[in-house]
């Protein structure tokens, strides 16, 4: 295992994160994570991370959830058992789609979902009995933590954090 060393700054004000972040990158410092305990707007584009991508999947998902439903419905209702149902003859599916449209829209909706969280916990390496990776378990309560990768500039750094609010500022050594 290789050991690095990073810098753990905490803080208590989500607003005050923000500007630590903007600070932090106008030196020029690269955040390796930041651990909080709800969702802050803008810190993705504060930290410059490329954006998501799981809009493109969830669509793509969503079209594959229309073709099973309508090859499925074609399947069962017109060609391996066809039923007159209240007056409706199934001799082909275009006559009968209009009925289908709830089957098509749930099926739709229920991939798409389904897809985009296994596509999730796939992508976020969130695998059944993994250990947690939180690094400081105040940061499920009610702080925020910024873990920046130390370069021998530890002394610099820590200086920068604290002029940013950090109530605490901690050297660790990472395992990788």
């Amino acid at each position: 295992m290789e050991a690095s060393k990073v810098i753990h700054a905490i803080y208590t004000d989500d607003d005050v994160l923000m500007n630590a972040v903007k600070k932090v990158k106008a030196e020029r410092h690269h955040i390796e994570e930041i651990y909080t305990p709800f969702p802050v707007h803008g810190l993705d584009k504060a930290m410059g991370l490329a954006p998501t991508r799981i809009a493109i999947a969830s669509f793509m998902y969503g079209c594959v959830g229309l073709i099973v439903s309508v090859v499925m419905m074609n399947y069962i209702m017109i060609d391996d058992w066809p039923q007159n149902i209240g007056g409706k003859p199934s001799f082909s599916y275009m006559e009968n789609m209009p009925a289908f449209v709830p089957i098509m829209f749930e099926l739709t909706i229920f991939f798409a979902a389904h897809l985009m969280v296994i596509t999730f916990y796939l992508r976020s390496r969130m695998w059944p009995f993994k250990k947690a990776e939180n690094p400081d378990p105040r940061t499920t309560d009610d702080h925020f933590l910024m873990e920046i990768a130390v370069h021998g500039n530890e002394n610099e750094l820590s200086k920068l954090l604290k002029e940013t609010g950090a109530v605490e500022v901690n050297l660790i050594d990472k395992e990788h």
